[in-house]
């Protein structure tokens, strides 16, 4: 068996954490070009709400068919397929988007985007936690997260100096066809190789349903990651809304808000694979930016957050604290056999990614609309049940910081 390693500065963690730097810019983008885009292609002042969450729930909707799909192709085709194939296809996305008309062509063209998005983390932490040693796994995907989210970043700006959000897209297009050349030069993951010579089931979605402890393993992996969304999606992406409830008269820009907490999650995940290390635990660093989180958003809700000044201070450090996608992703990938690891690391991620609609759910429909509470109160109590909930399945999660990745998952159900 070939199992020659990589460094932590070689070619495939470089290119990954690229590739996750365009992929973010282009999730991350239609939140911050949303109003003029949106109003740019037919919408109005009265519609313009449901019509941007027409266009991110296809966009949601596309997330979660391709993290299956890229999973799936992953694990019977190989990792590099993956990144192929998923940065060629929302790279053309973003070109098509850059021309659309109306609603309706926008919402299909994120939907397509969003099936191409779905592949690129999962695909480039599956290949790099392979090629890695152990010991360095946590701080390779830790740089690869890192360096990615940045791209929230750069996104905020292009459009900040361009105010062209068509020409926003284009530039995500060209980004993503100038990495497409780079990854040529990346070699396929040795373990990959080696498992496609085993006569074994590869890619099986059903796979994670075939057991108790498989299915136990999947559902606790995907929990322990519902406090990044929430944070984002809620509490950052609301946080005009908030500072109304908290403090009264705001200028709070959420584009910007999201920015501050954009930089704050990359310095966290840049940060966390050295406490791993350190720790030599995924789970110490990561009840460690736990307990962050929780102070955060005590932070947030407190009389403490009565300006504009400390709420995008405290977006910036509720980003820091759930600076921990990388080891999120990075535990993703070690829970489940080459077979499945594809799969696993693909899928996790963008089920999270598919949960908010659920949290807002009980943020807005139920807690605001048919309880009449206020969006303050809303929110704190949305908090304490998405904390509640993950703190309880990582109590039953397992470690994975020494683990041996070279293994495979069995067809038979496992006790």
């Amino acid at each position: 068996m070939n199992n020659k390693q990589i460094g932590l500065f070689s070619l495939p963690v470089l290119v990954a954490a690229l590739g996750y730097f365009v992929d973010v810019y282009d999730l991350l983008l239609f939140t911050i070009v949303r109003q003029p885009s949106v109003l740019a292609v037919g919408s109005s002042l009265e519609t313009i709400i449901v019509d941007s969450a027409h266009i991110i729930n296809w966009q949601m909707s596309g997330l979660l068919i391709g993290g299956i799909l890229w999973g799936i192709i992953g694990d019977k085709q190989g990792r590099l397929k993956v990144l192929f194939g998923s940065i060629l296809l929302y790279s053309l996305a973003n070109i098509l988007t850059a021309y659309v008309q109306t609603v309706d062509q926008y919402a299909y063209c994120r939907f397509v985007g969003g099936i191409g998005l779905a592949g690129e983390l999962g695909a480039g932490i599956t290949l790099v936690s392979e090629m890695l040693p152990k010991n360095k796994r946590g701080i390779g995907t830790s740089m690869v997260a890192g360096i990615g989210l940045f791209g929230a970043v750069f996104a905020y700006f292009t459009f900040k100096y361009t105010q062209d959000w068509r020409l926003c897209y284009k530039i995500g297009g060209g980004l993503g066809f100038f990495l497409l050349v780079l990854r040529v030069r990346v070699a396929e993951s040795f373990m990959f190789e080696s498992a496609k010579l085993a006569n074994i089931n590869k890619g099986n979605f059903f796979l994670f349903f075939s057991s108790y402890k498989r299915f136990s393993k999947y559902i606790k992996a995907i929990l322990i990651g519902l406090p990044t969304w929430f944070v984002i999606g809620v509490m950052v992406n609301y946080s005009n809304k908030f500072a109304t409830g908290l403090y009264g008269d705001n200028l709070i820009d959420s584009g910007r808000s999201v920015m501050f907490a954009y930089i704050g999650i990359a310095v966290g995940d840049l940060l966390i694979g050295w406490v791993s290390q350190y720790f030599q635990s995924r789970k110490k660093a990561l009840l460690l930016f736990y307990t962050i989180s929780i102070l955060g958003m005590v932070l947030f809700f407190s009389a403490f957050n009565n300006s504009d000044t400390r709420m995008y201070a405290i977006c910036a450090f509720l980003g820091f604290s759930t600076g921990y996608w990388a080891i999120f992703n990075q535990m993703a990938a070690e829970q489940f056999g080459t077979n499945l690891r594809a799969t696993a690391a693909t899928t996790i991620p963008n089920m999270v990614r598919g949960a908010l609609p659920l949290i807002n759910f009980l943020f807005l429909d139920i807690l605001q609309k048919s309880m009449g509470w206020t969006i303050v109160q809303s929110g704190i109590v949305t908090g304490t049940v998405v904390m509640g909930i993950t703190l309880i399945a990582f109590v039953f999660t397992e470690e994975t910081y020494h683990k041996d990745l070279d293994y495979l998952e069995h067809d038979n159900p496992l006790p």
